[in-house]
């Protein structure tokens, strides 16, 4: 896969669809790579050019010393998509991916037609929670955390109905480079961007998962009731919906988009 090279870190990207289709980003989750858009894929590039990326920190991209912020993260795609050559795109973010949705539709918002914050929130957790998950990665790796993150991932039904799939979330979470993922613990941690929220003026969809104990509905709600003119919608999901709810998903943020 090709690299960016930005001033201090290396992006890893991918480009799939035509190329005269409006360009559209995906930006993954905390403990994932572009691979948990698989299943986005085929759909979305009937209808755009799906660009997909590595988070600094995250996949292949490149691990730079921590800890990280949300700012850091969002002007690493505005970076990459000035060395792409691509002036205004269409966005779609899951968890961390979302945060970083909110802060560049908050800070860059002429670079963006339509914004979906998928499985996110404005302020997740608190200090406490970040720390000792930070703390249990550096003592016993990725393992340590991996079986507590995947319940929270994806429900008992889907997990015990889709064992292949669960497997393979499980593998790329374990696989994440546990310096990179403390660093974006620590992005996560640090953010708060409520008061932020009522000054985005781009198109947004608050995509929210039933049972996701993560960023649960009422913090899409919050979202949706803050961003003006903001939609929402609701899957039967836990956290990780684009996979979990991959059919309704697909046609929520399409609908969305093509809107």
């Amino acid at each position: 896969m090709p690299f960016a090279k930005l001033p201090d870190v290396q992006i890893c990207y991918e480009w799939a669809g035509a190329d005269h289709r409006p360009a559209l980003v995906l930006s993954n989750s905390l403990g994932t790579n572009l691979k948990m858009w698989d299943p986005q894929v085929e759909e979305f590039t009937k209808h755009f050019r799906v660009l997909r990326y590595d988070t600094r920190g995250h996949g292949q991209s490149g691990v730079t010393p921590g800890p990280y912020n949300i700012e850091q993260l969002g002007w690493d795609l505005i970076r990459l998509l000035d060395v792409l050559k691509q002036d205004r795109v269409y966005f779609c973010g899951l968890s961390m991916g979302g945060m970083t949705g909110i802060f560049l539709a908050a800070n860059a918002p002429k670079r963006f037609h339509r914004i979906v914050l998928s499985n996110t929130a404005a302020k997740i957790g608190t200090a406490e929670t970040w720390n000792a998950r930070i703390q249990a990665v550096e003592s016993g790796g990725m393992k340590a955390v991996a079986s507590a993150v995947i319940e929270r991932w994806l429900t008992r039904d889907y997990r015990s109905a889709h064992p292949v799939e669960t497997q393979a979330a499980l593998a790329m979470l374990e696989a994440a480079n546990p310096q990179g993922y403390k660093a974006c613990c620590a992005a996560v941690r640090d953010m708060d961007q409520r008061k932020s929220l009522a000054t985005i003026q781009l198109p947004c969809l608050a995509l929210t998962g039933t049972h996701d104990p993560v960023t649960p509905p009422a913090e899409s709600r919050l979202l949706r009731d803050s961003i003006p003119g903001a939609q929402f919608a609701e899957l039967s999901a836990a956290h990780l919906s684009n996979l979990e709810a991959r059919d309704e998903f697909n046609r929520l943020v399409l609908q969305f988009l093509l809107a």
